[in-house]
């Protein structure tokens, strides 16, 4: 019978435990690179973008993320071109997180792609278990929003401040509370956003 590692069974959705020596060295080799990106003066973007690299599965060419960020493994997060993420961006990414292109986070924004166990007798045996979450391109997700394990957000799609996001969300849609849902479709009129103001300025 073939043994399995717990790093094996993380990545394969299964119940794993956290707290073996891969599991955990991993972790604290990614809180090393970390504690370092964290502590570089405001100034000092390459060598954070340098690091931010050495981290993460894949990065696209240009993004910028702002310290503090957290994150348990790094190697299982890809982000695509031209991402940013404010303060405080936090990932649990125990499975793979997948992030497209042209995506913005507000602060203080979490995905955790992982949960212990429901009864307690396994989680006082410190079983959890992990599953992938995916951000299409063009999303914008708001301020203080929680993205649960095994979601998928579409492209194009907005998720509105302190949102809780425990289900797949749609492309093309404003979506927001708690458990998000989705309020309307982005439409053409939304071209129109700024126009009244732009023809108010213009016009003085």
């Amino acid at each position: 019978m073939v043994q399995w590692s717990e790093k094996e069974k993380m990545l394969a959705g299964l119940p794993y435990k956290a707290m073996g020596a891969e599991l955990l060295g991993e972790r604290q080799h990614a809180k090393e690179l970390l504690f370092e990106f964290n502590g570089l003066r405001p100034s000092a973007i390459e060598e954070r973008n340098a690091l931010i690299k050495k981290l993460l599965g894949k990065t696209g060419a240009n993004f910028f993320i702002e310290p503090p960020f957290r994150c348990d493994y790094g190697y299982n997060i890809t982000i695509g071109e031209n991402f940013y993420s404010n303060y405080n961006f936090t990932v649990l990414d125990c499975a793979k997180i997948t992030i497209g292109d042209n995506v913005l986070l507000g602060p203080n924004v979490s995905i955790f792609a992982v949960n212990h166990a429901i009864h307690p007798k396994l989680r006082v045996a410190e079983y959890e278990q992990a599953h992938p979450v995916t951000i299409g391109n063009n999303v914008w997700i708001g301020g203080g929003v929680i993205i649960n394990m095994g979601v998928t957000i579409g492209d194009n799609t907005i998720i509105g401040s302190g949102s809780v996001v425990t289900k797949d969300v749609p492309a093309n849609v404003i979506a927001a509370g708690n458990p998000c849902r989705v309020l309307r479709p982005v439409a053409d009129k939304d071209l129109d956003q700024y126009k009244e103001i732009e023809e108010r300025l213009l016009g003085q």
